[in-house]
């Protein structure tokens, strides 16, 4: 049963026409602007791949980025909770995308790899075990159709 709804409103304009429109595949950009109420606008593009650029983010690396920042948010929450004092956080996370022959494709995978630093003292099986449990309540996870897996490494601070 759902409890609460939560609604997300974003506006993506195209900025491509280079004076002609879409009159043909290579006569126009792929550059848009994703915007949301309050927030710096993100400049987008397709993945270069597609004819994109390679200056902007493209909805590919969007969708890694927020598996990413979606996990990191509920494991320093449930850290925070569980009295260990994350230090540092950072994740190289990786997503692999198979396109087929007619143009259509899916992510098949994506790995995040968190790399940890604990205070001196912290609990390290507890740390790694709640990588687990925000696996488990990360929004974005939940929502994708393909396999999200972890590879964390955790390390303490030197006393």
């Amino acid at each position: 049963m759902t409890d609460k709804v939560h609604t997300y409103d974003v506006q993506v304009t195209w900025t491509g026409n280079e004076g002609t429109g879409t009159s043909s595949y290579r006569g126009y950009s792929r550059s848009h602007v994703i915007e949301a109420q309050g927030k710096t606008p993100i400049a987008g593009s397709s993945d270069p791949s597609f004819r994109g650029d390679t200056t902007r983010w493209n909805p590919e690396e969007l969708l890694v980025a927020s598996l990413s920042a979606c996990h990191k948010l509920w494991y320093l929450g449930l850290c925070a909770e569980a009295g260990i004092v994350v230090l540092a956080y950072e994740d190289h996370a990786h997503g692999t995308m198979a396109e087929e022959s007619g143009g259509a494709g899916q992510f098949t995978s994506v790995v995040l790899t968190p790399k940890v630093t604990l205070a001196h003292g912290s609990e390290i099986e507890k740390a790694q075990a709640l990588h687990h449990a925000a696996h488990e309540k990360c929004f974005i996870a939940r929502s994708v159709n393909f396999p999200v897996t972890l590879e964390p490494e955790t390390i303490t601070e030197s006393p």
